[in-house]
């Protein structure tokens, strides 16, 4: 994203909004960037296959996570560079609270 807006910052909320999606997300931030196979994913978080990969897909479609060959398995991992412009894109919108209030 060469420009952050509000569709952008949608896009990428709305997707980390679902409970599983996040949870999915978090760990394959925990992960690091040698990344995680879909099966791992699938046993750490009790989600069935089927289900892992339908949210993997929506999080690869935001670019939240990617995906890469090894051998057999697809592993995946977190892209972690639009957390930062999405909380700040936030931050901007808002009003600091008044120390009076």
């Amino acid at each position: 994203m060469s420009r952050f807006d509000i569709k952008s910052a949608a896009e990428i909320l709305g997707a980390l909004a679902h409970e599983n999606r996040l949870r999915i997300f978090l760990l394959l931030a925990d992960a690091g960037p040698d990344g995680i196979s879909a099966g791992v994913i699938s046993a750490s978080s009790d989600l069935t296959p089927s289900s892992v990969t339908f949210h993997l897909k929506e999080l690869s479609r935001t670019g939240l996570v990617k995906s890469r060959q090894q051998g057999r398995f697809v592993i995946y991992s977190a892209t972690c560079e639009y957390i930062a412009p999405v909380l700040e894109f936030l931050h901007s919108k808002c009003t600091p609270l008044s120390a009076d209030t």
